[in-house]
Parts: C-alpha cells; sequence; structure tokens
C-alpha cells in the first residue's frame, strides 16, 4: 500500500534539501533565518507522523510553529540569487517548446484523477495500491513526481539539483505568504469551533429589522464579503456567516431557497477573495513571482469588479432565491 505518510515525507525532504541550498548561498544576507524557516517546516512535516501516532509530543511543533512565525514577522527572511538560466535563454525555450510547456502542468490534474478515479479499485492479494481515503491527496503527489519526470525529460535535464534550485527561487520569492492558506483553513476551524457563527447571529439578530428580508440578504450577502476579506477564504467565512444570518435568518424565518441561498452567499464571499492580502495565493504570491512593483496591484485591479459582483450577488439572491 502507498501511504499518503509517504507523500508528507518527501514534501518535508523536498523542504530540507532546499533549506540546505539557502544556507550555502551566501547571495542571500539573511540565509540563515531563512534556512530555519523552511528546515522548520520541512522537519515538520516529517516529525508530525509520530505526533499522530502518538509516538511523539505535539509541543514541538507548536514551538516550530512560533519561531517560524517570528521569523517570519521579524524579518529575518529574505531570498537569494539562485544559478539558473537568464531571461534570454528562457525566453528561447519556451519559443522553441510553444504549447509543450503545458504538459508537465497538466498531467499533475491528469494523473490525480485517475488515481482517485481508478487507481483506487486497484488491489494487489487483496490490499488497495492507495491508502484508502488518501486516494486524491496521493494522486496529487504522484501527479507532481509524474510533472517532474516529464518536464526533465522534455528539456532534457539530468540533473536534479536543477529543478530544485528553482523550487528553491520559489520559495523565497513567495515567501511566508506561502503558508497562509494552511494558516488560515486552521483560524476558520477555530473561529467555528469557538462559535464565534453564534455569537455573531445573536447580534445581527438583534440589529436586523423585523421582517426585512432585504436588509437581512445584504447583511449575510456583505457579511461573508467582509469576514472573507478577514479570515482570506470563502470556504472559512461561509459556516461563520451561514450559522448567524444564512440558515436562521434567511431559510429558516424568510423561507428561501437553500440551495440558492447558500451558492450565491459563497458567490458574496468569493468577492472578498478578490480584495484582501490575505488570500496570499490570489493576490500576494502572483505579484511576488511577476516581481510587479506594487505588491497590492491586483488587489487595486480587482477591487471594482469585486464591488461590482457584490452587488449583482445581493439582487440575484433578492429576487431569485425567495
Amino acid at each position: 500500500m502507498i501511504k499518503a505518510e509517504w507523500f508528507y515525507w518527501l514534501v518535508g525532504l523536498s523542504f530540507l534539501v532546499m533549506a540546505s541550498q539557502m544556507l550555502t548561498d551566501r547571495s542571500n544576507p539573511k540565509r540563515f533565518g531563512t534556512t530555519a524557516f523552511w528546515g522548520l517546516l520541512g522537519a515538520g512535516f516529517i516529525y508530525s507522523s509520530w505526533v499522530v501516532e502518538k509516538k511523539a509530543p505535539a509541543e514541538p511543533l507548536g514551538a516550530a510553529v512560533l519561531v517560524m512565525v517570528l521569523l517570519a514577522g521579524f524579518g529575518f527572511t529574505g531570498r537569494g540569487t539562485p544559478r539558473t538560466t537568464t531571461p534570454e535563454q528562457r525566453e528561447a525555450s519556451a519559443l522553441k517548446l510553444g504549447n509543450k510547456l503545458f504538459v508537465p502542468a497538466l498531467a499533475i490534474p491528469v494523473v490525480a484523477l485517475l488515481c482517485a478515479v481508478l487507481v483506487k479499485k486497484l488491489s494487489i492479494s487483496g490490499e488497495p495500491i492507495l491508502q484508502e481515503g488518501s486516494e486524491t491527496i496521493l494522486g496529487l503527489g504522484i501527479g507532481a513526481v509524474v510533472a517532474l519526470v516529464v518536464g526533465m525529460i522534455m528539456l532534457r535535464e539530468k540533473r536534479i539539483s536543477v529543478p530544485v534550485q528553482a523550487g528553491r527561487s520559489m520559495l523565497e520569492s513567495m515567501g511566508w505568504a506561502m503558508l497562509l492558506p494552511q494558516l488560515l483553513a486552521t483560524l476558520g476551524t477555530i473561529f467555528q469551533l469557538s462559535g464565534v457563527g453564534t455569537q455573531v447571529g445573536k447580534l445581527a439578530t438583534s440589529v436586523l429589522p423585523e421582517d426585512s428580508l432585504y436588509v437581512a440578504v445584504v447583511v449575510y450577502c456583505v457579511g461573508m464579503a467582509l469576514f472573507t476579506v478577514i479570515m482570506g477564504n470563502a470556504f472559512a467565512a461561509f459556516p461563520v456567516m451561514t450559522a448567524a444570518v444564512g440558515w436562521p435568518v434567511l431559510i429558516e424565518h424568510f423561507h428561501g431557497d437553500a440551495p440558492a441561498v447558500l451558492a450565491i452567499g459563497m458567490l458574496a464571499g468569493f468577492c472578498g477573495t478578490l480584495v484582501t492580502p490575505m488570500a496570499a495565493n490570489f493576490n500576494i504570491v502572483p505579484s511576488a513571482l511577476l516581481e510587479l512593483k506594487d505588491q497590492y496591484g491586483p488587489i487595486k485591479a480587482q477591487l471594482p469588479t469585486a464591488g461590482a459582483l457584490l452587488g449583482c450577488n445581493i439582487v440575484v439572491m433578492a429576487l431569485f432565491a425567495f
């Protein structure tokens, strides 16, 4: 059986290898802090296996997270100059390969789909090839390895150090923002378990005018957008605002169509995704990778669209969900 834990070990090992490269890169004035940040992350992927199996305490993981927060928060991480090709060489290679450049990227979802749909049904001596319940994450990992091999074959690259150097460069370009999705997912869970939705619901019902459907629709949609701005993820904001306003007020009290209310509410949350730096993968990481002069450029460009879409979602919900 191929276990999901193997995939996590591979990810951790990749971070550790890149951290070792960062340590020897004297072009990075903050190489020691950068090495510590990514090295702790890599070690956490491996050490957590023993935590899950109750063979090791979880406190060191928490301490590592706090150290990483301090390293990033106080600016102890930086970016070096990796050994890579020149822009002219990359442009010439891109023109030569053309659309073939998309083959490695497309290999990842194709392999992941095959693993999740077909390979999960295969077994050897009664044992499934892929760990049950982890077929999708394993498909993602296997797809990434396949994409790496395909890319190296296409580019006729024989040295594994070259893609590792490229990966390290991307890590340093994105920096701590790469970890925001994981942190925000944890924040959403904490909000849900701590009863934030219930308290917001009590506050909303005490302020909302009685039997004012349209005001409730505005509060739900705008609340979804604002909580998404705060939490950086509409999926994290959804349980909070739905428990507060969406379900008790719009669906139970005003008898709204549940699928319509909840689907449009999620779309309203996505409007918040367009305008928050907390949604790092969408707004901050692209500006870092493209080396834009204004790191908030994508947010400023998307702000008018976000406002217009939020207004449209409010109108659509008010007209067609009840």
